[in-house]
C-alpha cells in the first residue's frame, strides 16, 4: 500500500508541476510567436530585393540551418547526443526511447521533460534500471537550475526520474 500512496502523490506533483510549467511557457509562447510574425513580415514586401544578393543568401542560409534542427525531434536530438558522448549502457538504455517533450523549453524556474520509452512492465518491469540510466544521460544533455526528468513506460506508467 505504501508503494501505490508514494507513486499517487509523485503523480500529484508531476501534474502541478506541468501545470505550472504549462502557465509559463504559454507566455513564452506568445512572445517567440510575435517575433516570428513581425520578420516574417519584413521579409514578405520584397525585402531581398532591396538588400542586395548577399543579405538574401543569407537568409536563405538561415531557414536551412532551422528546417534542419526543427526536422529532428527532442528524441533524436537526445539520442544523437548519447550516442555521441554516452557510456556503452547509456547508449543501449536511450535506444529504447521513442518520444521527449519539454526539453527545448526552459527557463531555470521550474522545468519538467518527459521521457518515453518503449519498456513494459511499469515500475515493477524492466525498464527501471535503464530509466536511471536515461535520467542520467538527460541530466547530461541538458543542464538546469531546478529541472526534473520523468521516464514512462510504454502505456505511460512511471518508470523513474531525477534531476536536471
Amino acid at each position: 500500500m505504501g508503494m501505490k500512496t508514494k507513486i499517487a502523490l509523485g503523480a500529484v506533483v508531476g501534474f502541478v508541476v506541468i501545470g505550472a510549467v504549462s502557465a509559463n511557457a504559454g507566455d513564452s509562447d506568445t512572445g517567440s510567436a510575435d517575433k516570428g510574425a513581425s520578420a516574417s513580415a519584413d521579409r514578405q514586401p520584397g525585402g531581398a530585393k532591396d538588400t542586395g544578393a548577399g543579405a538574401g543568401a543569407d537568409a536563405g542560409e538561415g531557414k536551412g540551418k532551422e528546417k534542419a534542427e526543427k526536422k529532428a525531434s527532442q528524441a533524436e536530438q537526445f539520442k544523437a547526443f548519447v550516442e555521441e558522448n554516452g557510456t556503452a549502457q547509456e547508449k543501449e538504455a536511450v535506444s529504447h526511447v521513442t518520444k521527449v517533450q519539454g526539453a527545448d523549453e526552459q527557463n531555470d524556474i521550474l522545468d519538467t521533460a518527459d521521457v518515453y520509452t518503449d519498456f513494459t512492465g511499469g515500475i515493477m518491469g524492466e525498464g527501471t534500471g535503464p530509466a536511471k540510466l536515461i535520467a542520467s544521460a538527460f541530466a547530461d544533455w541538458k543542464q538546469s537550475e531546478n529541472g526534473l526528468v520523468t521516464v514512462y513506460d510504454a502505456d505511460g506508467e512511471l518508470l523513474g526520474n531525477g534531476q536536471f
